[in-house]
């Protein structure tokens, strides 16, 4: 079964801050182990949103609008993912939990999904 975690953005990634030296050991170490366990299909950062694009349809079959980033709020934008096979939604959980704070100071937060098959 595929499961995403998503790494939510914060005002420090969103700055394109990186984590400090400890934090970046800490998720080195963490996506190690993913590849070890041979549940890791891949893991990326990624740029923060005022490098993005928004495309949005108003009509069902009109021409998206498109926006320019940054976008807020900070917490609920994307700053990472990682795609984990695993054999239940039990051991996505444990892998999830076991993540280290992705960004560090108390502002973490992962979203565990499922990817439809």
């Amino acid at each position: 079964m595929l499961f995403l975690l998503l790494v939510k953005a914060s005002h420090r990634s969103e700055a394109d801050l990186l984590p400090d030296l400890s934090l970046q050991k800490a998720m080195a170490a963490f996506n190690q182990e993913l590849v070890t366990a041979g549940v890791r299909v891949m893991a990326k950062g990624l740029h923060p949103t005022r490098e993005a694009l928004r495309f949005t349809y108003q009509q069902p079959d009109g021409q998206a609008d498109v926006t320019s980033g940054p976008f807020e709020p900070s917490a609920e934008q994307i700053a990472g993912f990682l795609l984990i096979d695993v054999a239940s939604k039990e051991e996505a959980i444990v892998w999830a939990r076991r993540m280290p704070d992705p960004q560090g100071h108390g502002e973490g937060q992962i979203e565990l999904r499922q990817v439809f098959d």
